[in-house]
């Protein structure tokens, strides 16, 4: 039967990214300067790193965070100088904050750079000319051709590479916030349950994400990263138990938006922000993430309101199914983000 079909094919989506798109303590940078020289830039937490390096700064660091990291140009290794230096937490939440420098000369007639880093186990950004690309701990980036390095970007091209940052925040990358969003949309048929949910979470999240960019608040992802789940996990059993829309859901899906929006602050910080344009990649990033929502949400509604929100079966061989599967997934990344 087609409804059959349809609970089978979200049961798939959902379970085949179980390991959703989490956010790490690490960002790395790159630069080139006209005297054919190359300064990579990586800040990652002190601690979890001296804890994988299983050797303090000053005995065998260097060589040791050698054995994991590679710089290559046109497929040949070189050897960069490293220096480095360790911030304090600005508060009793944050962690300390290391900062390292691999320096060197870029090799006559290189074309083309490649970066690896093993010291991380989570997601995090290189940005190298004006680009980013996401990387998994380990993964090797894709070739940047040198020749392509362009001057800084004007407000026009900030403001488009920061929506699509921001949407592949959501969709492919943001297995976690897809999750949320498709528990708001399956509470009920109701348009207006959608949208009162949708504009409780786009405010909150919107919010925090503000203050946590200006610095007036900060909670490290530790703490972020599991509340993030649990919330999915609550709205998924909601659904379970309840079809209809309640004054207090408006409410939880406000507060879970504060927390969303910590987790989006966290990636743009990884990302890094041009200090000219902070505003207009803030804005634009928003509004990226934005336009993943919505696109989760019209996916959601072609795949499955559109043909069958009115049929009696509905709920129950499509809402809840789904949100039995959203729920345990939840629970798996709580309790994984917690042992961590």
């Amino acid at each position: 039967m087609r409804h059959s079909h349809i609970v089978c094919g979200l049961t798939l989506m959902l379970c085949s990214g179980v390991q959703a798109h989490e956010i790490g303590t690490t960002r790395v940078s790159v630069s080139f300067q006209e005297g054919r020289t190359y300064d990579v830039e990586i800040v990652t937490d002190a601690t979890a790193l001296a804890e994988k390096l299983e050797v303090s700064p000053g005995s065998g660091f260097e060589e040791k965070f050698r054995q994991r990291m590679k710089i290559a140009f046109d497929g040949a290794d070189v050897r960069p100088q490293i220096s480095y230096s360790v911030e304090p937490p600005i508060d009793a939440l944050s962690a300390a904050a290391a900062t390292i420098h691999l320096t060197g000369q870029i090799p006559e007639k290189a074309q083309h750079f490649t970066w690896t880093f093993g010291w991380t186990f989570a997601t995090y950004a290189l940005t190298a000319g004006g680009a980013t690309q996401w990387l998994e701990g380990g993964e090797t980036s894709t070739p940047l051709a040198l020749a392509s390095l362009a001057p800084q970007p004007n407000r026009m091209s900030t403001a488009w590479r920061y929506l699509r940052l921001g949407f592949t925040h959501i969709v492919p990358f943001g297995l976690d916030h897809m999750l949320f969003v498709l528990g708001i949309y399956l509470l009920s048929r109701r348009a207006r349950s959608v949208l009162l949910q949708v504009s409780a979470f786009t405010v909150a999240h919107s919010i925090t994400l503000g203050l946590s960019m200006y610095g007036l608040i900060s909670v490290p992802p530790r703490i972020v990263e599991p509340m993030i789940a649990i919330s999915i996990a609550y709205v998924a059993i909601e659904n379970i138990f309840s079809s209809e829309l309640r004054s207090w859901r408006i409410a939880l899906v406000f507060a879970f938006g504060l927390l969303h929006g910590m987790g989006f602050a966290g990636a743009l910080k990884e990302l890094g922000l041009p200090r000219s344009q902070f505003v207009t990649a803030l804005l634009t990033f928003n509004v990226g993430v934005e336009a993943g929502q919505l696109a989760v949400i019209a996916t959601a509604f072609l795949l499955v309101g559109w043909h069958c929100a009115d049929r009696n079966w509905y709920r129950s061989r499509v809402v809840v199914p789904a949100s039995m599967v959203i729920a345990c997934t939840a629970v798996y990344w709580t309790i994984e983000r917690l042992s961590l």
